[in-house]
């Protein structure tokens, strides 16, 4: 199976200059934990929940004036529609990611993430991965 077989087509991204709160807004309208962080017409980075509250929000920061340049994980493991599945989850675990922005010829068409992968293969491989991410 494909990676274009099972990612979600339809992405919602934030830029570097957009600030955290509206990221964390878009986020919550679109019920999603992550997204990918553009520059220009480039995937440069992932933006999640997780970034905004412990980079941002614990350190004291507000995210109202929070740049997303400032939290975000600065890159981002990408795969194309037409690699594997299984190449997917081990880019997955390797950069202990759960979710991968998909490219086509450097153009953002996708993203596809583990809960993805989940839903369509319930196998060991799929725990492994998640054991594989979850690792400190």
């Amino acid at each position: 199976m494909l990676v274009k077989d099972i990612m979600t087509p339809t992405v919602v991204t934030v830029t570097q200059d957009d600030t955290a709160i509206e990221a964390a807004k878009l986020m919550k309208v679109n019920n999603i934990g992550a997204v990918p962080v553009t520059c220009g017409s480039n995937v440069c980075g992932m933006l999640t929940d997780r970034d905004i509250v412990l980079r941002c929000v614990a350190v004291g920061k507000t995210p109202d004036e929070c740049k997303v340049s400032e939290v975000m994980t600065g890159s981002a493991a990408c795969v194309t529609p037409t690699q594997s599945v299984t190449d997917a989850i081990t880019l997955m675990a390797s950069e202990q990611v759960r979710r991968l922005p998909v490219l086509e010829n450097g153009e953002l068409t996708g993203i596809i993430s583990l809960a993805d992968i989940a839903r369509i293969r319930k196998s060991p491989e799929v725990a492994n991965a998640l054991c594989e991410i979850s690792m400190p």
